[in-house]
């Protein structure tokens, strides 16, 4: 239960960290680079059973 739902929540920061608003272009894709890797880690995890 609490993979999933800690899957959710960082899915939904993936999204929001997407760079296309004006303000976030400049940043490039790190943030949600960053973030796709955690997300990619969490499953994983979650596969694993080790969450």
């Amino acid at each position: 239960m609490l993979g999933t739902l800690l899957l959710v929540i960082l899915i939904l920061l993936l999204i929001g960290a997407f760079p296309a608003w004006p303000h976030s272009r400049s940043w490039g894709y790190a943030p949600s680079g960053t973030l796709g890797v955690v997300v990619i880690v969490v499953v994983v995890l979650v596969l694993m059973g080790t969450i």
